[in-house]
């Protein structure tokens, strides 16, 4: 079987492929149009998120047998038309799970002590201790919507932190030592902090809007390792003036460069969530360590293997 590597991944993915005599062809600088003129030739795609493997692109695809993306997320392939033509997908969620588990907990206990704060202040010579009084983490009620691979391993991570952990997943019944599973109401009732750890589909995209902010008893803080757009940007900012959301960690972002070109308005959107002093960001890298990349390769070849 011939695979083409569209975009680059841990070079084990290769060498294991190789290894059972797999033709592997990398094509990291190609573009779309150039890429369409090749496809039709290979049995096999491993992308990331740099190509959208939409309903045009698989209609060139008529030796494909399987697309494999480096990550969790598979929004940006049209999985309606490949289950149309037989093509099996794979993803690695469970390659970046404790990366995504980890990540998340850092942005949460930066945020909680200001550390990003105090860092800045120290390195010029500014000494407050009382403005950096911190919270803890410890008997704080933590909600987590979505547990699967990433939702869980947040969950076992938070474990040794003296937490009560709730968790809602509409598609599966919880059995967790690290979490109790409940509606949405007792969420909506309960919870200090919010972790989304979902997929973006129609449903889930701008899931925390203005109405759903609203809906929680409590001033929460948010957390956002799953994908940009299932957080309203607006809704996000409002809630930060108005202090119904007491601060958020965003690894994502509605208006991430890569994602589309942002107008003015969303600039400026962008800007004040910026500058807002109980924010902490980083550029979608919750899932990219040095391990949880060699993890991602391993998963994939083991799927691919176990088919074909």
């Amino acid at each position: 079987m011939k695979i083409l590597f569209v975009d680059k991944v841990h070079p084990n993915l290769k060498t294991f492929l190789e290894s059972k005599n797999f033709y592997c062809e990398e094509a990291y600088n190609y573009q779309r149009e150039k890429l369409l003129k090749i496809v039709p030739s290979f049995h096999g795609i491993v992308i990331r998120s740099r190509i959208k493997l939409d309903d045009e692109f698989l209609s060139y695809c008529h030796q494909l047998k399987f697309i494999a993306r480096a990550g969790s997320g598979m929004e940006n392939i049209d999985e309606v038309t490949a289950k149309q033509k037989k093509i099996h997908l794979f993803n690695a969620p469970e390659g970046n799970r404790q990366a995504v588990a980890e990540h998340a907990l850092a942005m949460l206990l930066s945020l909680f002590n200001k550390l990003n704060q105090a860092d800045n202040e120290v390195r010029k010579g500014i000494w407050q201790r009382e403005k950096n009084r911190g919270i803890e983490l410890h008997n704080k009620t933590i909600a987590i919507i979505g547990y699967g691979n990433n939702g869980s391993a947040f969950a076992k991570v938070l474990s040794g932190f003296g937490c009560r952990v709730l968790a809602y997943d509409k598609y599966k019944k919880i059995e967790s030592p690290y979490a109790q599973q409940v509606d949405m109401n007792q969420i909506f009732n309960d919870a200090d902090i919010l972790s989304l750890h979902i997929p973006l589909s129609n449903e889930t995209t701008y899931l925390v809007d203005d109405d759903f902010i609203n809906k929680f008893k409590n001033p929460i803080y948010l957390i956002n390792t799953a994908r940009g757009k299932c957080v309203d940007s607006s809704a996000l900012l409002n809630g930060l003036l108005n202090n119904t959301i007491l601060g958020a960690c965003l690894d994502v972002h509605e208006f991430e460069k890569t994602s589309f070109d942002r107008d003015k308005k969303q600039i400026q959107k962008f800007d004040e969530l910026l500058n807002h002093p109980n924010t902490i960001f980083s550029p979608h890298v919750a899932g990219w360590t040095k391990e949880s990349n060699e993890k991602i390769a391993e998963v994939l070849f083991q799927k691919i293997q176990t088919i074909f």
